[in-house]
């Protein structure tokens, strides 16, 4: 996987900034891109800090790039270009409060251009590095939310799995309009979801096929749960008529051939699915780590979906290796 995507951003350049530059898992993996010569690193931080943290750890940043909010020579365009992004929610001094954070001046390097793609978390919270992103970079024309998808690597000769939202939206909820219409279904939302996903996939290289997984197949079982997802597979078969998506399936029915031609006779997913789409996070958290710690398969992710340009969350805990995959993973999403 990560041979096609070095050979992807070997033919198309681009800069990724990293939010926090003085994390010695941050510079290990800027060395290593440094070295490798296909994606160029940006590093937000002081600069002194930064060579120092370098210097520590035995890094080579030579060359590269620290950008330093305190001393950034654009930061007032920065100020104003982020003034008119939060129209009216924030001051003029508010915005330049937050620029002082490296997730916020991260993220408007991403808005104006200065870089293509953002990796932060290594220190940050989830919440910490989705917020700015939703504020200023945004969700894509037509997204209707933000989600996650996880790319599962098998250790063995199996297939890559894709598996989605296990990270973000903690339910799907209907959004109403201030007459207490609904504007956006849940049902629209995580359709979406199976589609944005779907899309992913496909970038990884894999041909997606969409289960939408349920505790119940093709109606034997009753409720609201069900509903949603039911009514979401339908939305999604109407959206990207280009993708297999079926569902509602249980998750056997989604792996077994045997049992899922049984339970959902001349269904193209059902047996054959590579692409999960769970209804809500509590049982996609779970599952990809089922299949993570029980099924050898490595996770990367979470890669977020829906906004404007690639930016992803690290884990906190993760280590440089991590840090390293996830960098040529965004940036090819540019």
């Amino acid at each position: 996987m990560f041979e096609n995507l070095i050979e992807v951003l070997k033919a198309n350049p681009r800069k990724i900034v990293y939010t926090e530059g003085t994390d010695a898992r941050i510079l290990e993996s800027a060395d290593r891109l440094k070295k490798a010569g296909f994606l160029t690193p940006i590093l937000v931080g002081n600069v002194e800090a930064v060579k120092a943290a370098a210097e520590k750890g035995g890094f080579d940043i030579e060359g590269l790039e620290i950008l330093d909010p305190a001393t950034y020579d654009k930061m007032d365009e920065m100020v104003a270009t982020m003034v008119e992004l939060r129209k009216g929610k924030m001051t003029e001094e508010e915005c330049r409060a937050a620029l002082a954070k490296g997730n916020y001046f991260g993220t408007m390097l991403v808005k104006m251009g200065v870089a293509d793609a953002l990796l932060g978390g290594a220190t940050y919270s989830t919440a910490d590095t989705v917020r700015p992103a939703l504020q200023l970079v945004k969700t894509r024309k037509g997204a209707n939310l933000v989600s996650s998808c996880f790319i599962m690597v098998p250790s063995d000769d199996r297939e890559m799995l894709a598996m989605g939202d296990c990270a973000i939206n903690i339910s799907y909820e209907d959004t109403l309009d201030k007459e207490g219409n609904v504007k956006v279904s849940a049902a629209q939302k995580l359709a979406e979801v199976a589609v944005e996903t779907a899309k992913t996939a496909k970038i990884f290289g894999m041909e997606p096929k969409v289960a939408m997984l349920s505790y119940s197949t093709k109606g034997s079982g009753k409720g609201a749960n069900v509903d949603l997802v039911r009514n979401a597979t339908a939305i999604a078969k109407e959206m990207a008529p280009e993708f297999a998506i079926d569902g509602e399936m249980q998750f056997d029915a989604a792996v077994s051939p045997v049992v899922g031609q049984l339970k959902f006779p001349g269904s193209p997913v059902a047996g054959y699915a590579n692409t999960f789409i769970f209804p809500e996070i509590q049982s996609g958290n779970i599952g990809y780590k089922i299949a993570q710690r029980l099924g050898g398969y490595a996770a990367f992710g979470p890669i977020l979906q829906g906004l404007n340009a690639p930016i992803n969350d690290l884990s906190r805990g993760c280590d440089a290796e991590e840090v390293y995959q996830m960098s040529i993973i965004t940036a090819a999403l540019a």
